[in-house]
């Protein structure tokens, strides 16, 4: 249970550590802060692209979905198609080639950009919501069959992985590979973080059975945990971890500590960065791991981990007003308190306990009205609120265009965010080239659109159509042929479209050989 392996809270003597200070300070006693740590990552933060080569839209999601990538999807794709009509399914199969793959997918993303009910819907014909594009780019029935067998693994291998279960070299992630490898590899390539990171859970809505989480039924009932590591300051997906149910580098800590260790690798990272994370995340232990790496922490916790301290010499009451700071240093961690409308708990390895900052927080006096007033605020709790948002940030974009859609088949349900994940970081990317050459980036749904018609090989504004004129011109020669006679539906001359005289009579002549 994820509640039970994160948190195990202790009861036995042993994990009570000896603290140097037994009671809990206010703002008004001197904290020594932290010496930084000298801020050495491993490539220049940024895009790590050519800044002289202009990038479409489809060039930089081609980044994330390489040729190589593609082809090799198309393959196992005929391959599963083939085992399936094997078995006795009754469909006619063309095999799937890269450009048809492209086009699927931009008919996905035009199905996240305009929104209908159901798949069917975009392909209904003689009536006023009728779609046409759709109809254009692919037959429906074609759309259907290629999201039938869309497979990113060899079929063969997949048997044999499966006969693996409950041994230790059993992949539960095989159906995902290559796929899964060749995106994270490309997110870690082609961009690196600015010094500001954040750690947090994403779910991806699922309709078979995978992980419970109660905290986040509201959000999604059944669906897919993924722990994502992301930049700050603008929500870029580094670097993420399906969760299987089981840590693959189970330290016996607990899966919150496993889970941020496997994401923040100081051999790709470097070194000086700060992560920011949730109580699910903070535990003494972790944090002091991560400033034996040169990475400092920050991030909410529970009273209730070990190590953390519990002295109530003058601890926070709830009677305390709102501003009220309470904290203890424990070496290089700091545990801060403040009273907000509920009690805040914030652990840092980073901050300072109190550098003056204050926040406006409306109020209600006695007498019922409503006043603005400033109170202080710790400064681990006013960097938590400016850093911790990457992840959030990230979703957000993710969630504004989504391409997921319901699938009994879990891995094309990952499939699919693996393309939001693909597009939602190119348009990241885009962002950060346009602002380097200080130009105006496109929006976000001006990106999806730009990258949607290049997928589908056409361009977002169509050439207007051609109108049909009433003008009728009448022929004086003796024409006996009648298919080279004026009739209704012919072009007007030129005399008549320069002097714009289309209710008059036009005379055509005919060329000599028709005279």
């Amino acid at each position: 249970d994820e509640q039970q392996e994160s948190e195990k809270p202790s009861t036995s003597s042993q994990s009570q550590p000896v603290h140097s200070v037994t009671s809990w300070k206010t703002e008004t006693d001197p904290d020594v802060c932290p010496v930084p740590k000298m801020f050495m990552p491993a490539r220049p933060p940024g895009h790590q692209l050519n800044s002289g080569t202009k990038y479409s839209p489809l060039d930089l999601f081609k980044l994330f979905f390489s040729n190589s990538a593609v082809q090799t999807i198309c393959q196992h794709t005929n391959k599963q198609a083939a085992k399936d009509i094997a078995k006795g399914k009754r469909y006619s199969w063309t095999d799937i080639n890269c450009q048809e793959f492209f086009k699927y997918v931009g008919l996905n993303f035009f199905f996240a950009l305009v929104k209908l009910d159901n798949i069917q819907d975009y392909w209904k014909k003689s009536t006023i919501f009728s779609v046409p594009f759709p109809a254009n780019v692919m037959p429906r029935d074609r759309y259907r069959m290629i999201s039938w067998n869309i497979h990113m693994s060899d079929p063969e291998k997949d048997v044999e992985n499966d006969q693996k279960k409950g041994a230790p070299d059993y992949d539960p992630l095989f159906q995902l590979k290559p796929l899964l490898d060749t995106i994270k590899t490309a997110c870690k390539a082609f961009y690196h973080p600015r010094r500001n990171l954040s750690i947090d859970k994403r779910m991806v809505a699922h309709n078979g059975t995978t992980q419970y989480i109660k905290a986040k039924a509201k959000l999604t009932k059944w669906g897919f945990k993924l722990f994502v590591l992301a930049d700050s300051s603008n929500g870029y997906t580094w670097d993420f971890a399906v969760y299987t149910g089981k840590s693959q580098l189970a330290s016996g800590v607990g899966l919150a500590y496993d889970s941020v260790m496997s994401l923040m690798k100081t051999a790709y990272l470097g070194s000086g960065f700060h992560l920011y994370v949730d109580h699910f995340y903070t535990s003494p232990k972790l944090f002091k791991e991560l400033l034996s790496l040169n990475i400092g922490a920050c991030g909410t916790y529970r009273d209730t981990r070990r190590e953390c301290p519990r002295t109530n010499s003058n601890a926070l009451k709830k009677s305390d007003p709102r501003g009220s700071i309470r904290w203890i240093r424990d070496g290089p961690l700091l545990f801060v308190k403040w009273m907000d409308t509920r009690e805040v708990s914030v652990c840092s390895t980073i901050h300072e306990a109190f550098s003056g900052s204050t926040l406006h927080k409306r109020m209600k006096t006695k007498d019922g009205s409503w006043t603005t007033k400033s109170i202080p605020c710790p400064t681990p709790v006013v960097e938590y609120n400016r850093h911790m948002g990457g992840v959030y940030l990230s979703n957000q974009l993710i969630q504004c265009y989504s391409v997921h859609y319901k699938s009994m088949r879990w891995y094309r349900t990952l499939f699919f965010h693996f393309l939001d994940i693909a597009a939602t970081n190119s348009f990241l990317l885009h962002k950060e080239l346009c602002r380097e050459k200080k130009e105006e980036p496109m929006t976000h749904r001006a990106f999806l659109q730009e990258l949607t018609a290049q997928l589908c090989g056409v361009t977002v504004v169509t050439p207007p159509a051609q109108a049909h004129s009433g003008h009728l011109p009448v022929a004086i020669s003796e024409q006996t042929e009648l298919s080279k006679r004026a009739s209704y539906g012919r072009r007007t001359c030129v005399h008549c479209r320069k002097t714009k005289q289309y209710g008059t009579i036009c005379f055509i002549f005919f060329s000599a050989t028709t005279m």
